[in-house]
């Protein structure tokens, strides 16, 4: 990959050269990067794909209109006509009130160094046995039957931005993933279930075995599934579909959405919206994080901070652009690809840990679903209407007892925040993470 001096001169020159084409002002982001996949079915290697290579985004302004063009070659005489084409296409679009670079007075002034690059590298040979090993700890299983593969992934990236106010910053980022998903059968029918990691560092990845063992187990557990009559009654949801809660949360506080009047929490900011119990914290700078970056897309420091404190909601996510819109000031929650504008976006996300155990909240419950696992896309941003597919398993005097599927959850996610309570079980796995989740009453449509 090329040094990131080399990134930052490159995109300085390309902004300098936007500006001495009638440009007032310019950005460039710059992303150079290495990724590798594999993936088996039943022990034989089925997808290998490696890529290499260096995109770049450039965008203009002019007054209060902007245009933004990308591009993978830095040849000169393409960059320059790259340059032509996006002041070109400024001079003619509609005009954006809300568009702008930030000011020099707002730009972070100490870029820390956070640790989430790891330099090692997943060797494509390791890639492949790693996909047979997890799919064949997974097969291994009693009662699984066929699989639908393995896949494992990792990369690499350098990302580069620079503007004409002043702000440069470069970075470097890894991530890599494993997950496996198998069938179990017997006389009464099919079932299928899986598990997954994603880490920053290779050496951070779960025991390979293990993980695929457990994915044969889930599935295995899932098998002599019953019916239930509909009905209304509370709902555990497992840490890794919990976490889905908090991305319909941060969805709904995303100030592009604030700003157009698309979502039901558009009037909650220093409300409350979860229950009192109920904390949830960013921290953008968490060693290791999936999400974690040293300051946003627009050069605004981030920082660590409590979105709901005791309930209440703090913050919208805010970039420039949705802040001038609301009048009020960016969060520094900005964030960008090549091709597009910055965008509100959250970093790392997490439900602070309850008091009560999973075991204790279950025990507390006389009928209730416990769910493993949710489909479809059934929930309204703008009306906090939810309505999901589900499996689990059916909670009966404090006890789990038989598998469940075919049913649908549903509410309205102002009423199920306001009523959660958070388990002790908080693990930091993924970007978005909760611990185990009750939420006191919702509809079953089952049989």
């Amino acid at each position: 990959m090329t040094t990131a001096e080399e990134h930052l001169n490159f995109l300085n020159e390309l902004v300098k050269h936007a500006l001495s084409k009638g440009a007032d002002a310019a950005d460039a982001i710059c992303t150079d990067g290495i990724s590798q996949s594999v993936s088996c079915r039943l022990g034989k290697i089925e997808h290998l794909e490696r890529a290499e290579g260096t995109d770049f985004g450039l965008r203009v302004l002019i007054g209060k209109k902007q245009a933004i063009v990308s591009s993978s070659d830095s040849s000169k005489k393409s960059t320059n006509e790259l340059v032509e084409r996006a002041v070109a296409m400024a001079k003619n679009v509609p005009e954006d009130p809300y568009c702008g670079l930030a000011e020099p007075s707002q730009l972070i002034s100490d870029i820390k160094q956070l640790d989430m690059f790891d330099p090692s590298e997943f060797e494509t040979k390791d890639l492949k046995n790693a996909v047979i090993a997890l799919e064949e700890s997974a097969m291994s299983v009693k009662g699984i039957t066929n699989s639908e593969g393995a896949d494992a992934s990792h990369g690499q990236s350098k990302i580069a931005i620079a503007a004409s106010n002043g702000f440069s910053c470069t970075y470097m980022r890894s991530s890599c993933s494993l997950s496996t998903a198998v069938l179990a059968e017997n006389s009464n029918g099919m079932e299928r279930d899986y598990d997954f990691a994603s880490k920053v560092y290779i050496s951070d990845l779960p025991d390979i075995k293990e993980l695929g063992r457990k994915a044969g187990i889930r599935a295995v557990k899932r098998l002599n599934a019953r019916k239930i009559k509909s009905t209304q009654v509370p709902i555990i949801f497992e840490p890794r579909v919990a976490r889905g809660l908090i991305s319909h949360f941060s969805s709904a506080i995303n100030g592009a959405a604030v700003a157009r009047g698309t979502t039901f929490l558009k009037d909650m900011l220093g409300k409350e919206v979860f229950h009192k119990n109920i904390s949830i914290l960013e921290a953008p700078h968490r060693p290791r994080g999936l999400r974690s970056k040293p300051c946003d897309a627009e050069g605004i420091a981030n920082k660590k901070r409590k979105i709901i404190d005791n309930g209440v909601l703090t913050t919208w996510l805010l970039d420039l652009r949705s802040a001038k819109k609301l009048n009020m000031e960016t969060t520094g929650h900005a964030a960008r690809s090549i091709g597009s504008a910055p965008s509100p976006s959250a970093t790392n996300l997490h439900i602070e840990a309850g008091e009560i155990s999973q075991k204790e909240m279950i025990k507390e419950i006389k009928n209730g679903l416990y769910v493993t696992e949710l489909f479809g896309h059934g929930t309204s941003i703008i009306t906090g209407d939810y309505s999901r597919g589900a499996v689990g398993f059916w909670i009966e005097n404090g006890e789990i007892t038989y598998p469940v599927s075919e049913v649908t959850i549903a509410g309205n996610l102002k009423d199920m925040f306001k009523n959660i309570t958070a388990a002790s079980d908080l693990e930091l796995l993924y970007g978005f993470n909760s611990p185990t989740l009750r939420i006191d009453k919702m509809t079953i449509a089952g049989s």
